[in-house]
């Protein structure tokens, strides 16, 4: 980049950001504040580990007792305040989009690309919601507006729903869950090294969706749009069908809109957002099911059982976000019974609590926005590889030799190196406060961001 842009003003960005795994051979000895707050971190590893135990062993309660803590009336579906939501979201998508194009503007554009692909996102919590038939009692309803929602936003309907039913069905269980289960070590080892990198490597986690429609996660065969998969019943190939047609006319209609307005008309009203809410998926998703500083467990064979399956799930806070696409963030109570509509969501977590007890744990405040998540997502992919190909208990391993030393680096090395693109940090950290705008910008904003959130420190 600094060959091909010398007269950037982020000319000193090194090539070494864009391929992490290299930055292993530039590396320089980490100063002495960084060696702390390794040594921290291995703290509340070694801390993880004895808990281990207590979190994989069976709860003393039943799923009977949490479904007993929950007001009846958090059970009641009401098919109009569901309707509201799409109302109001439809509403937003649409006045975003006369806004952007009425302005048309490359400072309003990158504003509407994020605002609109979290409305895409908002909307396929309420198509999500109508699969699992907590929309309303009505399945015909649920299944007309789950269709217009998902096609709008190119997702199958039915086969996204079935998938999604048989994740919910066997959550937490190493082989037999749908999305995000975690590699064996045998299939780790099977992988080439470029491979293994690339997948704990951003973006692929958050352009993974597309992908997993096509072809399902690894070592699973089948495909979201064809009936004959192995994901679906023969009594369900109609349904898939019925999706793959709706999906196929959305794209038709896209098309048709590019060849009559041209590609980039499309591309900027659709095509960026698009790409935003899969990233908004993807990582929602993600940290459903990985990420907390306590390691989690995995279960098989007799120890799986759906309430266990179920506590290993997480909630976040997504900020004012939470309200916008519908507090998708309260995961572990819907995990546990997805009939429950979101609207009523977060209360039924609160009367949960007390019988959850230290099986349910607390998420991290964030704040107006969920940013924190990013070093949430950045320290699982260090330390998230793979699970023991034996054991019915099973934990999350780390390959120490990934990327090499990098293991071991802090986030604060990755951010002023990302900065300011050399390889020797010492120079670099003790020249910062004389590198201008940027590095008094990291060493006020970015040093402390990634300092809190490359290592967070365990619940008391």
């Amino acid at each position: 980049m600094r060959l091909l842009y010398s007269s950037s003003p982020f000319s000193g960005i090194s090539p070494l950001c864009i391929w992490p795994w290299s930055w292993t051979a530039a590396a320089a000895p980490a100063p002495k504040k960084m060696v702390a707050i390794t040594r921290r971190e291995e703290e509340v590893t070694a801390k993880s580990e004895e808990d281990k135990s207590d979190l994989g062993r069976p709860p003393s309660f039943r799923i009977g007792d949490v479904r007993a803590a929950i007001p009846s009336h958090c059970w009641v579906k009401d098919p109009w305040r569901s309707m509201s939501y799409v109302l109001r979201d439809v509403v937003v998508i649409a006045a975003l989009a006369v806004a952007a194009g009425y302005l048309d503007s490359w400072i309003v554009w990158p504003i509407y690309w994020l605002a609109q692909g979290t409305m895409f996102w908002a909307v396929f919590v309420l198509g999500h919601d109508c699969g699992h038939g907590s929309f309303s009692d009505n399945v015909w309803l649920n299944n007309a507006v789950g269709h217009l929602l998902h096609s709008s936003i190119l997702v199958p309907y039915h086969g996204w729903r079935i998938s999604h039913r048989t994740h919910h069905q066997n959550h937490g269980n190493v082989e037999k869950d749908e999305s995000w289960l975690p590699l064996t070590e045998k299939t780790y080892k099977q992988m080439n090294p470029t491979g293994r990198k690339m997948r704990f490597t951003l973006p692929y986690h958050l352009f993974a969706f597309p992908v997993y429609l096509l072809w399902r996660s690894p070592g699973k065969e089948g495909s979201h749009f064809l009936p004959s998969s192995s994901l679906f019943h023969p009594n369900e190939e109609h349904d898939v069908i019925v999706s793959t047609v709706c999906w196929s006319s959305m794209m038709a209609l896209l098309l048709c809109l590019s060849w009559v307005y041209g590609p980039v008309p499309v591309l900027k009203l659709y095509g960026v957002p698009y790409a935003i809410f899969i990233m908004w998926l993807d990582l929602v998703t993600y940290l459903h099911h990985h990420g907390h500083s306590e390691k989690l467990p995995w279960y098989r064979g007799k120890e799986w059982s759906y309430l266990r399956g179920g506590l290993t799930t997480l909630d976040r806070d997504y900020g004012w976000i939470n309200s916008i696409h519908h507090d998708i963030g309260t995961h572990v109570v819907h995990h546990l019974f997805p009939q429950i509509p979101h609207y009523n969501l977060v209360e039924a977590t609160q009367a949960a609590k007390p019988v959850l007890g230290k099986y349910y744990r607390e998420p991290e405040k964030s704040g107006p926005l969920p940013l924190h998540l990013f070093g949430i997502l950045l320290r699982s992919l260090r330390v998230d590889h793979f699970v023991s190909d034996e054991g019915d208990v099973v934990y999350y391993q780390s390959d120490p030799q990934l990327y090499g030393d990098w293991q071991h680096k802090s986030k604060v090395e990755i951010a002023v190196r990302f900065l300011y693109g050399g390889p020797h940090l010492d120079s670099q950290w003790d020249d910062a406060g004389r590198r201008g705008s940027r590095a008094r910008h990291a060493r006020r904003h970015v040093v402390p961001t990634c300092k809190r959130y490359a290592y967070p420190q365990r619940s008391s």
